[in-house]
C-alpha cells in the first residue's frame, strides 16, 4: 500500500484516521504540533512514524516530506486534518486569533498540498482529503474565523481537483458534531442536546469520520473528486448546535 500523511494526528479524527488507514495496510506518517504524536505512531507499530510539525509552516512541510520519503517512501495520500479555532464573535476576535486560523486551516492546506504535490502526481494515482466542517455551509454563532477557513477549504478542493485531475483525486469531508476534544468545553447536557439535533439522534465518533476518509482514499472511490461529503448524522438538515 502507498504512504499516507495525516496531519493533526495526535488525537481525535486525525488519530482515528491514522489507525484506520494503518489497519487497512497503509504506511502512515502522523504529524502534529503535539509531541505525543510520536507515541501515538509507536502504538501502531511497524509502518507508522510520528513527526512533530506545524501544519502552518512551509519549512516544516518540506522537512515532513523529506522525512516521510526517507522512512516510509513517497507520499501517495494526504489527509489535511490539523485545525485551529477560536470561539469569539468577530468584534471580540483578536487579529492574532484570526490569522492563526487562516495559517493552520487554509494556508496550512496550501503548504501541505504544494509540498506533497510532486509525490502525489508522480504515479498518476494521488489522492487527498481535507477535513472541513459543516461550519463551511451554515451560519452559527462565535466561529467566524473557523467557518471562513472551512469554507475556503471546500473551494480549494474544487480548484485542485479541476487543476490536477486525473492524476490527483481530492475531496472534503464535512464533519458535524463529532465527539472530539473540541467539545470538552461544552457541558454534557449541551453535548446531548446537540446530538439530539441530528437525524440520527446522537453525536458521532472520530472513527466514523475516519471510515469515510479511508473510503475516499481507496480505489472504491475512484470516480469521486472535488466533492464535499457531510459526515454529520443528518445535522445539516436540522441546523442546530451547542
Amino acid at each position: 500500500m502507498p504512504v499516507a500523511v495525516v496531519t493533526g494526528a495526535a488525537r481525535g479524527i486525525g488519530r482515528a484516521t491514522a489507525q484506520t488507514l494503518h489497519g487497512a495496510g497503509w504506511r502512515v506518517a502522523m504529524t502534529d504540533v503535539d509531541p505525543h504524536v510520536s507515541e501515538r505512531a509507536a502504538e501502531l507499530g511497524q509502518g507508522a512514524c510520528g513527526i512533530v510539525a506545524d501544519a502552518a509552516s512551509a519549512e516544516d512541510w518540506q522537512r515532513v516530506v523529506a522525512e516521510v520519503n526517507e522512512r516510509l517512501g513517497p507520499v501517495g495520500a494526504l489527509v489535511l486534518n490539523a485545525l485551529a479555532t477560536d470561539a469569539n464573535p468577530l468584534h471580540a476576535m483578536s487579529e492574532e486569533a484570526w490569522q492563526r486560523q487562516l495559517d493552520v486551516n487554509l494556508t496550512g492546506a496550501f503548504h501541505g498540498l504544494r509540498a506533497c504535490l510532486p509525490d502525489l502526481l508522480s504515479d498518476g494515482q494521488g489522492r487527498a482529503v481535507i477535513v472541513s466542517s459543516v461550519h463551511a455551509h451554515f451560519g452559527l454563532l462565535d466561529v467566524p474565523g473557523y467557518a471562513a477557513t472551512k469554507a475556503g477549504q471546500t473551494g480549494l478542493v474544487r480548484q485542485v481537483a479541476a487543476q490536477y485531475g486525473p492524476r490527483l483525486r481530492i475531496n472534503c469531508v464535512a464533519p458535524g458534531p463529532i465527539r472530539t476534544a473540541l467539545w470538552d468545553r461544552i457541558s454534557e447536557a449541551e453535548r446531548q442536546r446537540s446530538g439530539r439535533q441530528t437525524a440520527l439522534g446522537r453525536m458521532g465518533e472520530p472513527e466514523e469520520v475516519a471510515e469515510v476518509i479511508a473510503f475516499l482514499l481507496s480505489d472504491r472511490a475512484s470516480y469521486i473528486t472535488g466533492a464535499t461529503i457531510p459526515v454529520d448524522g443528518g445535522w445539516s438538515i436540522t441546523k442546530d448546535s451547542a
